[in-house]
């Protein structure tokens, strides 16, 4: 299979759409890791008690972080939804050819990390954190990406947005499949059929917004009720919303232009100011030597990487998949490192896991290290390929 060439294939997918949303994604990166910093800081300050307990404080029938895990979440699923229609359309997974590279190498990334933390963790209480080293948080990934400059190859940056966009569905698949609870059927073929009829509307060409937002709220509120964690119904919002031809007076283009900002510098750095207030203290260092620390921090720092590069390396052998021209084997393993950074998408799928707080602060910790050394790390790899380029 003959490989494509690079600039042409570039300029073919890198759309504007696109770099909005690689822009976007890249300087939230930098505002993740910021809020990250700030609310370890306030944790472990003498406003520590309080910086915890606000958003544990009631607001409504749920607490501020329940509306911002089960609520606002979901309006950043809704722009994952909306990125995977469009990747499908006429982005990366518009065609095999362009798709299977990445998809093979997102299986692996996924693969290998659960395979990992199950080897460690298999008949435990802590099994169901097999789900945890399976995610790429795809803004503070490619924040890190963006800091290598002239040594990324442009059709790299695609190949790693593609795999943490595959990533994450994966990672809703995940949850819909294996962190649901007790299921309320009357509520969840309720959403469903909400669902079904928003779809029915998009096909038919319905197209205004209003319509499918208050659906959505409504279909939102149902699963919920049904034990289905409610972050699914704004993936299947987006898939309800017609795409078109991708015209700018598309509906999905137009609440896509919307959602960026909105998810890239509110949602995702609150995520992180309100599930990354962990009290460092001594006890934690333990922590990391329990099974279900070490499955998660060499899930995401070595399985990662591991499985993102044997499988593609395997696909491109086999010739299921080509590299893009430009593109060496050294520019996917040090993507491989990068898509370690589990971070935002990995305690996320943690608050689902486990309900003991213990075992999720612990996780979180692992986390946080893993996508830490995952970031210096993939850093230092694309400085060195920098270097060490051929004259």
């Amino acid at each position: 299979m003959p490989a494509y060439k690079p600039n042409l294939q570039a300029q073919q997918n890198l759309t504007k759409l696109f770099m909005v949303f690689f822009r976007n994604e890249k300087f939230s990166g930098f505002l993740l890791i910021g809020c990250t910093a700030l609310s370890l800081f306030f944790a472990n300050s003498s406003w520590g008690e309080g910086y915890i307990h606000f958003w544990h404080q009631a607001l409504g029938p749920l607490s501020i972080s329940h509306w911002i895990n089960d609520g606002l979440m979901a309006i950043f699923f809704l722009l994952v939804g909306l990125e995977i229609e469009r990747e499908i359309y006429i982005g990366e997974l518009s065609s095999f050819r362009q798709a299977a590279l990445p998809i093979v190498a997102a299986v692996g990334g996924m693969l290998i990390p659960a395979g990992i933390h199950l080897l460690f963790n298999a008949g435990t209480p802590t099994m169901a954190g097999a789900g945890i080293p399976m995610a790429t948080d795809i803004a503070f990934a490619l924040g890190i990406l963006s800091l290598a400059g002239k040594s990324v190859p442009p059709a790299l940056k695609i190949f790693l947005t593609a795999l943490a966009i595959i990533d994450d569905l994966g990672a809703i698949l995940v949850i819909a499949l294996f962190y649901t609870a007790e299921l309320s059927w009357i509520y969840l073929l309720s959403a469903l059929s909400i669902f079904g009829i928003l779809f029915y509307l998009g096909k038919r060409g319905m197209m205004l917004l209003s319509i499918y937002l208050l659906g959505g709220v409504v279909m939102w509120y149902c699963m919920y009720k049904s034990g289905v964690h409610a972050t699914i119904s704004g993936v299947l919002l987006a898939f309800a919303i017609p795409f078109g031809k991708g015209a700018h007076a598309s509906l999905s283009e137009k609440l896509q232009h919307f959602l960026h900002p909105v998810v890239a510098y509110g949602i995702v750095p609150l995520f992180a100011l309100a599930n990354t207030g962990i009290v460092l203290g001594q006890e934690l260092i333990h922590t990391l030597f329990s099974l279900n620390s070490l499955g998660i921090l060499l899930g995401l720092f070595v399985g990662k990487p591991i499985g993102v590069f044997f499988f593609s390396y395997l696909s491109v052998q086999f010739k299921f998949a080509t590299l893009p021209s430009g593109v060496a084997w050294k520019h996917i393993a040090a993507a491989g490192l990068l898509a370690g950074i589990g971070f935002t998408m990995s305690i996320f799928i943690t608050l689902l896991a486990f309900t003991e707080n213990a075992t999720i602060i612990s996780s979180k910790v692992a986390i946080l290290l893993a996508s830490l050394l995952s970031a210096v790390v993939g850093l230092l790899s694309f400085q060195l390929i920098r270097s060490t380029r051929n004259p």
